[in-house]
């Protein structure tokens, strides 16, 4: 090749790269807010949102189940299987049945002409059961086939760099759902690609509501003891006073969950199909410190219960249970990341610390990761840190409008005095944050009274009121304050 010809190709390669260049800003410039402006939305939000009309160049909008299906070309993958009546009682994943199938398995189940059909799903009618891929990390799913991570552009949301790598895949039947639970860790960003999901979504102040447990147990989540949207409030009577707020998500969306709101998850197509991406926050470091306890309060008892069976308790996100040295181990490193934070503040402090080392090996959202844990999350981590450093409050409102709609409370929804009047509601502050949730001063945090009689307390109603969310968040401020006292 000439001088001349190495000269040539070389201004093409710069033409081109402009052009590139001049693209990306030109799609930016059509969406409704640029990444600084919806980066400072999320971190500002105090209650869920939709973004509109922000993902419409997103090649990830025709991941929809048959093209996926044709990508995967065959792999298998890990699908739910829950029963469509509905009970009282939540369809924990540990009520649940398991199989392993291809997506094209999954799709002539679901398009088949008879109820039943041959194969992995030949057990359960479509009329009786729904089955759910949840939880697949996309890199995972995807590790041959890396061009597809740039699908997905959380950079329009102002997280540099976060793309398919950072994100999990969830394909679904109609009714197919996720138990009402919250995560401990950071905000939650969705977007649905095919079909529709509903999601009752409720306050973190609902929680003494919506009667936390940890049981079945799994790291980063918080379930509530009640089926959400056919309560028994015989047995739960203060899940009267809870005030849900409900959307429906379509496809080209993006919902907004801000970091501890509750939220129920239900699929009304035949079939949905989402993305969606945990975002880091500043205060997560803490959230590992709580975390670590009650991993290792719950393994300790739990193991010691002779009649305990791993299964009915240990959730099937977590591969096993860990041995009382390896959660104390947990507990110290969480702990030194705390201290190794730049800036150090008071464990009460509103203001965001830097991003340090993790608590552990384990994911933002650690029921994520099986084989492939921590796939990709040097990258979200570096992309967290936007939002978990410290940054000036907005000087204007948040702009709800056309393009961004706030997730409302949904009609009948209990008023802001719902605390009186509500039956056996006996409330016991643990400490004196705002944002302090309420446990009953009864012994069983999951029960109704039961008056003067004789009870028999079970391991799991103790271990309900010993890694109470309030419990937990008090033992981990004695905890930093021991450490932080000179």
């Amino acid at each position: 090749m000439s001088q001349d010809d190495t000269k040539l190709g070389g201004s093409v390669s710069c033409e081109e790269d402009a052009k590139r260049l001049q693209d990306d800003l030109d799609r930016l410039d059509s969406k409704p807010f640029n990444p600084e402006e919806v980066r400072d939305i999320v971190a500002a939000l105090q209650q869920p949102a939709v973004f509109l009309n922000m993902v419409s160049d997103w090649p990830a909008l025709k991941w929809n189940a048959e093209y996926l299906s044709h990508v995967l070309h065959g792999k298998p993958l890990k699908f739910r299987i829950g029963e469509r009546k509905m009970n009282k009682v939540p369809q924990f994943e540990t009520h649940c049945g398991y199989v392993q199938a291809t997506l094209q398995e999954f799709l002539v189940w679901l398009h088949g002409e008879s109820d039943v059909c041959p194969g992995p799903f030949a057990s359960f009618p479509r009329s009786r059961y729904w089955a759910y891929a949840d939880y697949k990390y996309i890199a995972m799913m995807f590790e041959e086939k890396v061009e597809l991570f740039q699908d997905v552009t959380w950079s329009d949301f102002g997280f540099c760099g976060r793309d398919g790598r950072d994100s999990t895949l969830w394909i679904g039947s109609e009714a197919a759902n996720t138990p009402c639970h919250f995560d401990t860790y950071g905000c939650n960003l969705v977007l649905q690609v095919q079909g529709r999901k509903r999601w009752h979504l409720f306050r973190p102040e609902d929680t003494s509501f919506l009667y936390p447990t940890r049981i079945p147990y799994e790291e980063s989540s918080v379930f509530s003891s009640v089926n959400v949207v056919n309560p028994d409030l015989e047995r739960f009577p203060r899940f009267r006073g809870a005030r849900p707020h409900v959307v429906t998500l379509r496809p080209g969306e993006v919902l907004v969950v801000p970091k501890h709101w509750w939220h129920y998850v239900e699929s009304l197509d035949p079939v949905t199909v989402s993305i969606n991406s945990w975002i880091e926050l500043g205060d997560d470091d803490e959230a590992r410190v709580g975390e670590a306890l009650t991993r290792t309060v719950v393994c300790a008892l739990k193991s010691a219960d002779p009649h305990a069976v791993t299964a009915s308790w240990l959730n099937t996100t977590e591969v096993a249970v860990t041995s009382h040295q390896t959660n104390l181990h947990y507990v110290n490193l969480a702990v030194q990341a705390c201290l190794d934070k730049p800036n150090i503040c008071p464990p009460n402090s509103a203001k965001w610390g830097n991003q340090s080392a993790r608590a552990s090996s384990a994911c933002p959202k650690k029921r994520k990761c099986d084989s492939g844990e921590g796939a990709g999350q040097s990258v979200a981590a570096d992309a967290a840190r936007s939002l978990a450093e410290p940054k000036a409050t907005l000087t204007t409102s948040i702009p709800f409008g056309p393009n961004l709609v706030p997730v409302g409370q949904a009609a009948g929804a209990a008023v802001q005095e719902r605390v009186s009047g509500i039956p056996g509601d006996h409330n016991i502050s643990l400490n004196n944050s705002p944002e302090a949730h309420r446990c009953s001063g009864r012994v069983d945090c999951n029960s109704k009274p039961t008056g003067v009689h004789k009870m028999v307390m079970s391991t799991d109603e103790l271990l309900n009121c010993l890694v109470h969310p309030d419990v937990i968040r008090l033992m981990t401020q004695i905890l930093l304050d021991r450490q932080y006292s000179p």
